[in-house]
């Protein structure tokens, strides 16, 4: 499903630094959301320093937004990697109007982040959780 929504220039052009990690996009993370249900846009961004937990709490409790994560974990073999995972944050406590802009204008947003192959749908907090639900998933990629 469409919705019309598009994809501001500013996020493919900072993803591209940041999957290079090139400056000034040495980040851990970034949020997006939609503005005046037109565009999807760059809202916070995460120092490299930042943690998963840090990503967690920028995203609203109660209303829907996308993320990316540069995810720093060991495999089941003990070796040091990271992946890039993207969520669609569309709680259940965000209202029916905007649960359905954003997930109609989800693919919009992957399109324009090419190369993340990880992406999870998360509807309330424990879907969020680090090591129960986001870890065991990208494992399976690493």
């Amino acid at each position: 499903m469409s919705t019309g929504v598009t994809v501001n220039d500013e996020v493919a052009e900072a993803f591209n630094k940041f999957k290079l990690q090139q400056e000034p996009f040495k980040l851990r993370y970034f949020v997006y959301k939609i503005v005046n249900k037109t565009e999807i846009v760059i809202e916070k961004q995460g120092a490299r320093e930042a943690s998963y937990d840090d990503f967690v709490e920028d995203m609203p409790e109660d209303d829907c937004r996308y993320g990316l994560v540069d995810l720093e974990f060991e495999t089941d073999d003990n070796r040091p990697t990271s992946k890039l995972v993207f969520i669609s944050w569309n709680p259940d406590t965000a209202s029916v109007r905007n649960k359905m802009l954003y997930s109609g204008s989800k693919e919009a947003l992957k399109t324009a982040l090419t190369g993340v192959g990880i992406h999870i749908n998360a509807t309330d907090a424990s879907e969020l959780d680090l090591e129960a639900s986001i870890l065991p998933v990208a494992k399976k990629f690493a």
